[in-house]
């Protein structure tokens, strides 16, 4: 970025800054929204997107090698007249990121000039052809897909420093995607009655990303298919430098028949484990000494001064009408040694026991102790270590709700299972496209933790926050030489950061 850049962003940000602290507290005898007389009118000379940040995510997109890399791996198109294969992906992707949230949005993409000059194209797919395109895809085809978009990503890894390979953490999960249609194949009833699918989500918790997405009907269950998945994207970490390789899942997926596989190519693994009578009868033998009680760490640190605690509403409304509450009392931990009948080695359960007060108004009806298992190969971390890192795992559900609601990565518009399989990996490159705009973002010089903080925002940032302060951004287009320029119109808090993804981008190389 240079220096009149600079100056020029310095003096946006005070003139908004003074702007906002000169307001009068005062009441004007009106309303502060008073615009009027508007008038709306057609500009012959000069071409605008609303998406402007979409100039940035194509650079990304061409300097990290992702669309030579679709073009030369995935082979779907005898003849291109006139779209190649990253035309079609690229297209759905950036359908979504310019804020659409189906199909049939590309239409209005399509239909924008001023969105086609933008990106250097005569016209991209109509929401028919993407349709179309997406029914090409077998179960092989998109599993190299997902291969040829793991491939990019070891390339953007590979930019990290040192101490992001300390540690790969992959979480799985499986999440449900519900339909209203009547016609698409490969649809289920789901254990909570829905229709729908069932896909698995395998993510790299480091960064967020979505490793590997399979799509599957709704009446598997969640570890179906897992175990295959997971030596696949620990395959991919080792690949790409990582020293440790973690698995994190809950009780469905702790496939015993498979632990003794991982111990002995060094995975660690924090799975839970379903609280069976032989674990519970065990549990119970322990004696008292050899528990003790759980502290969990604060969630944050308040940076203010504490302020009053507000009234629990819903407790207040659980007493009065007389309703059973369960609360918790305490939690204590303990561990011992246990060997699963598909394995050929013990492994280290670690037992959580909540003391849980059951009352109903304001009387105490009883105590009840229930306990969570969790079984590891760390035979080194203390026990609360365990629990904790075996829980952090349900950070995954935030990138399920964001490839959910926010990606509508999950929406299954199309009539099978495979092409909405298809649809969900393309889709969710619009998040991953996210994680990488974040990564290549430099981290030097004097400036050096203030940059280490704004990656970090970036990256845990919600998809459409980041789609608000760096895609949503008003761009003029102007064609100058051989050069496309995107002036910026307005001004926000994160241009400073958009400004220096934008020359990451430009000069990237993967």
């Amino acid at each position: 970025m240079n220096a009149t850049t600079r100056n020029r962003l310095r003096k946006r940000k005070r003139r908004i800054a003074k702007r906002l602290a000169d307001v009068s507290r005062e009441d004007r005898g009106g309303p502060v929204l008073a615009a009027g007389n508007i008038h709306y009118e057609l500009g012959d000379r000069g071409g605008a997107v609303g998406c402007g940040g979409i100039g940035m995510i194509h650079q990304l997109a061409r300097g990290s090698g992702l669309v030579e890399a679709i073009d030369r791996e995935l082979h779907l198109l005898k003849i291109h007249r006139p779209y190649h294969e990253s035309d079609h992906i690229l297209s759905m992707a950036y359908n979504i990121l310019a804020g659409g949230t189906c199909l049939e949005d590309l239409e209005l993409l399509r239909n924008n000039e001023d969105y086609l000059n933008a990106l250097g194209a005569e016209a991209i797919p109509d929401p028919t052809t993407a349709g179309d395109f997406c029914r090409r895809f077998s179960p092989g085809d998109i599993e190299g897909l997902m291969d040829t978009i793991n491939g990019v990503r070891v390339g953007v890894w590979k930019r990290q420093p040192g101490a992001f390979f300390d540690r790969a953490v992959i979480d799985v999960d499986g999440v449900l995607a519900a339909t209203s249609g009547q016609c698409k194949r490969g649809m289920d009833i789901a254990y909570n009655g829905q229709w729908g699918y069932h896909p698995l989500v395998v993510s790299l918790a480091n960064t967020g990303e979505p490793l590997y997405l399979v799509n599957r009907s709704g009446n598997r269950p969640s570890h179906d298919g897992a175990a295959k998945w997971l030596d696949k994207a620990g395959a991919l970490c080792r690949k790409a430098g990582f020293r440790q390789v973690v698995f994190r899942g809950d009780t469905d997926f702790s496939q015993t028949r498979h632990l003794d596989g991982w111990d002995d190519e060094g995975t660690v693994f924090y799975f839970g484990i379903d609280a069976m009578a032989a674990l519970a009868e065990r549990a119970d033998a322990l004696s008292d000494r050899s528990w003790r009680r759980l502290e969990r760490p604060k969630r944050y640190e308040a940076q203010t001064a504490s302020r009053a605690r507000p009234q629990n509403v819903k407790e207040q409304v659980v007493v009065r009408r007389q309703f059973k509450n369960v609360r918790l009392f305490s939690e204590m931990v303990s561990e011992f040694a246990y060997q699963p009948g598909a394995c050929r080695r013990p492994y280290r359960v670690v037992a959580l026991c909540k003391n849980l007060t059951v009352s109903r108004g304001e009387s105490l009806l009883f105590d009840d102790l229930r306990y969570f298992f969790y079984i590891t190969n760390d035979w080194s971390s203390p026990p609360e270590r365990v629990v904790w890192e075996a829980n952090q795992r349900c950070d995954q559900e935030n990138l399920n709700a964001q490839l959910k609601g926010g990606v509508q990565a999950l929406r299954m518009p199309l009539d099978n299972l495979e092409s909405n399989w298809a649809y969900m990996v393309i889709s969710s490159l619009a998040w991953t496209l996210k994680a990488w705009a974040a990564l290549v973002l430099p981290v030097s010089g004097r400036w050096k933790q203030q940059h280490e903080s704004q990656k970090e925002s970036v990256l845990r940032m919600e998809f459409r926050t980041f789609l608000n302060a760096f895609i949503r951004v008003p761009c003029q287009v102007i064609r100058q030489g051989r050069r496309l320029i995107y002036r910026l119109l307005s001004w926000n808090p994160w241009q400073g950061v958009f400004l220096r993804m934008v020359d990451a981008t430009r000069v990237l190389r993967c």
